[in-house]
């Protein structure tokens, strides 16, 4: 890379082009659309169900009729895509997680119903055993509680392939085992189901920023004081997750997942410089807790923090982000607020 021509005040004065909103808008280098968020969405059975989630003030967890109504808004401002995560009772949770490739389950009805009510709606669909164990890990595990890898990614394959078979257009395991994303993709390819994208959550670390969602599915009473520090990485790690990218690209992912967000914006912008392919952060649940917390104590202002956290994430790199604040932020860039 060539060094910059040197440049010197008073010939530059860096402040010209900040002075009026049209030089400020003309040299913008990033820019935050609708059609940069994904909406993340919990799931549960009934009808004209909701639940609000204590740790996460503003979400709620829906029923399908309510989800779809809920979908519909999203896809009138512009999301392209929500991501289906779902709530199943504890009479639904086994060591083997069997729960979880049932062809009637209640992602795989999700599924159907959302696109038969939005076709062009994109439904990402998560691909991990968590909600579906009754000991709240993402994998099947041993007489030690170690998490087993080959005997996990059997059972991801088959939750892959009913999520792809009820007419999921995106799967996303993100439950960081060892060649999941290669026994997947093999899976689609012998199905047929060509067209199906892998986003793999490549880069998933072992963050203490996922209480609330744990939460939100109900995996955390069942978690307990367990942690999942032997499969996810360690936050001190950056080199290991260029490896596990390329890991992933090479075994057939379409895109890549960089989880948590915002204190991991270092690990974004290195995925997108070195290996340029499309690079996907998620704004967890421990990040809008903590942004709503301030929000509704009157500390910031929520409607300007909103819109610059995430494009903390679009100058970083990442060409889209999955955000608890997607609506909020979508109706204040299409102002429909």
């Amino acid at each position: 890379m060539s060094t910059p021509t040197p440049r010197h005040f008073p010939a530059t004065r860096l402040r010209r082009m900040r002075r009026d909103d049209f030089s400020r808008r003309l040299m913008r280098e990033s820019t935050l659309t609708t059609g940069d968020l994904i909406l993340p969405v919990f799931v549960l059975e009934g009808s004209q169900q909701r639940e609000a989630i204590a740790s996460m003030p503003g979400v709620e967890r829906l029923s399908i009729d309510l989800l779809i109504e809920q979908a519909r808004e999203a896809y009138a401002l512009g999301i392209p895509a929500i991501a289906l995560f779902p709530v199943v009772g504890g009479e639904q949770k086994t060591e083997f997680a069997e729960e979880a490739y049932n062809a009637n389950g209640l992602v795989q009805r999700s599924v159907r119903a959302l696109k038969e009510a939005l076709p062009e709606l994109g439904i990402i669909t998560d691909v991990a055993l968590d909600p579906y164990t009754i000991h709240g890990q993402d994998g099947i595990i041993d007489e030690n509680g170690y998490v087993l890898n080959d005997r996990t990614v059997d059972t991801l394959l088959k939750q892959a392939l009913s999520h792809a078979e009820a007419g999921a257009d995106v799967v996303a395991p993100s439950d960081m085992m060892d060649g999941r994303i290669s026994a997947i993709r093999q899976v689609l390819e012998q199905e047929h189901l060509h067209n199906v994208r892998i986003m793999a959550y490549s880069a998933k670390y072992a963050s203490h920023y996922y209480g609330p969602f744990r939460d939100a599915v109900g995996s955390s009473a069942n978690l307990g004081k367990a942690d999942k520090r032997t499969y996810q990485m360690d936050p001190a790690n950056s080199d290991e997750a260029l490896h596990e990218v390329a890991m992933d690209l090479a075994e057939g992912a379409d895109m890549v997942m960089v989880k948590p967000g915002m204190p991991y914006l270092d690990v974004v912008r290195r995925v997108k410089s070195e290996l340029r392919v499309p690079t996907y952060a998620y704004q967890v649940s421990g990040e809008y807790a903590m942004h709503r917390a301030a929000f509704d104590n009157g500390w910031l202002d929520a409607d300007t923090v909103i819109l610059e956290s995430l494009m903390c994430f679009k100058r970083a790199g990442a060409d889209g982000i999955l955000s608890y604040f997607a609506l909020d932020a979508a109706r204040l860039l299409t102002n429909t607020r």
